[in-house]
């Protein structure tokens, strides 16, 4: 039996994460849930990596969690996680993985492969894909991460009717209930991903990271709700990215490429490697463009 694996390939600045358990719908293993933090680690380090997309390996994104392994899978005692096991672990590696992650979803998107797509930060899929989450149909609780998730994308009721029911819906139904920002004709779908990849590697990645932290911030743990402790780990981190982009030299970048109608090209490559500050002279020329 094919225990699949996680392979990584590199178009410049994008790297990819190839979910590959061919003959088997790219269903996930024990071992490939455990991979995902071992893969993603180094290129969180790697300054050349800018954007990971994630994909199935052939005409599927992934039929979810390998049934002959859900036991272990989800109540493994080795890494301190009962709810959700290997699973909510390596979601959690996607979900804190510090730059842009894309979920490129074709073909099927099944039971514990929803965890893996609602832990990137955009889900494009095709219009052939079909997205379905199945824990009823096993006599399974999903887990509460993933739950989590799906409520915020879609909202109470979206997520009980899709969690309930274990329908499959399609790609343009899923749009509409919030579970993906696209969906793109077959026939243009891994060039569109790749090019939307591309741009983002051309974006300041200061500003990416930056904005990726507080918006996760609000978005799971919240200003209003969590109360003082929510407000506080905002406040704490977007006062470090003010801090950060106060002493790094994408800024002046930005606005002389802007006032020259030039391309930018950021130096930013991560927290305290890059030093050079806003030059006074960008910050005259903004002052005249204004």
């Amino acid at each position: 039996m094919s225990k699949g694996t996680l392979l990584v390939t590199r178009d410049g600045p994008v790297a990819t994460v190839l979910l590959s358990n061919p003959g088997r719908r790219n269903t996930l293993t024990a071992r490939m849930w455990r991979e995902f933090a071992v893969v993603l680690a180094p290129l969180a380090e790697d300054p050349d990596v800018l954007v990971v997309i994630i994909r199935g390996d052939g005409e599927d994104f992934s039929a979810g969690a390998d049934i002959s392994d859900l036991k272990a899978i989800l109540h493994n005692p080795d890494n301190g996680l009962h709810d959700g096991g290997d699973v909510t672990a390596g979601e959690e590696a996607i979900a804190a993985f510090p730059k842009p992650v894309i979920a490129a979803v074709d073909g099927y998107c099944l039971g514990g492969a929803w965890q893996v797509a609602g832990a990137c930060d955009f889900r494009l899929a095709s219009d052939r894909a079909v997205f379905g989450i199945t824990p009823a149909k096993i006599g399974i609780v999903y887990p509460l991460s993933g739950i989590e998730r799906l409520v915020r994308l879609a909202g109470p009721g979206a997520a009980k009717y899709l969690l309930f029911s274990g329908d499959f819906v399609p790609a343009e139904q899923a749009l509409r209930l919030g579970l993906v920002e696209r969906v793109i004709p077959q026939a243009d779908f891994w060039t569109d991903v790749a090019s939307f990849a591309h741009r983002l590697a051309g974006r300041s990645q200061l500003s990416l990271q930056a904005m990726k932290e507080l918006v996760d911030i609000i978005a799971f743990v919240g200003t209003e709700g969590a109360g003082h402790s929510g407000r506080n780990a905002l406040d704490q981190a977007s006062n470090r990215w003010q801090e950060e982009m106060a002493a790094a030299a994408d800024p002046g970048i930005g606005v002389r490429a802007f006032l020259a109608k030039e391309d930018p090209v950021f130096t930013w490559t991560g927290p305290g490697r890059t030093q050079a500050n806003i030059t006074d002279d960008s910050l005259q020329h903004e002052e005249e463009a204004r």
